[in-house]
């Protein structure tokens, strides 16, 4: 018989610089080569020269003008499954086929009892599923759950696609459920933030935000009600805010 995983604190995520992302979309090529043979395989396109292309992309990079003039600046999104720890793709999920891994809590869609019937997408407010229209079913960022358990591969490339890939040391993986790792001590010192904190679907990868206050565009609110506090907010909070809202639109 075999045994269930045993459940951990263990919290597998990514932290994300957006500090210095440059959008170069290294992260999203490395991501959609290494699960194109990977755990989602294939990750199909249509017409990927055509007029209307279109296919499975499991990380996609959005960039976004913040403020104007001297001031302004393009701050570059990176947008995956955030790995939640309440995810209600899962809730919603009629046939068990999105989980969410005891083990590590990394969430993963099993392809064999997927039906494609699209709900976890309309659940999730983070636009993190991706619908394969050649087979059926949703996909998703997979943390790329068959590389960094994969004892074949050097212990450098035991890590996401995305994150080895990327040329400005932008993202960074670890154990954000351990307060002393490094990503953990990273969002302590940079005030990493939840995406849509009011949703409360409290997602473990973490954005960092850019260190310039001249990066929260003009029209941001100074009051926010996730920082939880009244009065003025911190550029990085002003920040979140209006991605926030951009998320939300």
């Amino acid at each position: 018989m075999t045994s269930l995983p045993r459940k951990t604190d263990k919290k597998l995520g990514l932290v994300i610089d957006l500090d210095i992302c440059v959008g170069c979309q290294a992260c999203v090529t490395s991501c959609k080569e290494w699960n194109t043979g990977g755990y989602s395989a294939p990750l199909t396109d249509q017409d990927p020269y055509g007029a209307d292309p279109h296919g499975a992309w499991l990380n996609r990079v959005h960039g976004y003008e913040v403020g104007s003039g001297e001031e302004g600046r393009t701050v570059h999104f990176p947008r995956s499954c955030l790995h939640c720890e309440t995810p209600d793709c899962v809730t919603v999920c009629p046939t068990g086929a999105s989980y969410k891994r005891e083990e590590d809590g990394i969430v993963l869609v099993n392809p064999d009892t997927c039906i494609g019937c699209k709900l976890c997408s309309w659940a999730c407010p983070y636009g993190a599923r991706e619908y394969d229209y050649d087979d059926g079913v949703m996909k998703k960022c997979t943390l790329c759950v068959d590389r960094i358990y994969n004892d074949n591969l050097e212990p450098r490339d035991r890590i996401p696609a995305c994150v080895r890939a990327c040329p400005t040391g932008a993202r960074h993986y670890g154990d954000l459920g351990d307060p002393e790792s490094d990503v953990s001590q990273l969002v302590r010192d940079r005030g990493g933030y939840d995406l849509l904190p009011e949703m409360g679907y409290r997602p473990v990868n973490k954005y960092l935000p850019p260190r310039e206050a001249q990066s929260v565009p003009a029209e941001a609110p100074v009051e926010t009600q996730s920082s939880g506090k009244s009065g003025k907010t911190s550029a990085a909070d002003r920040f979140f805010t209006w991605a926030d809202q951009v998320l939300s639109r």
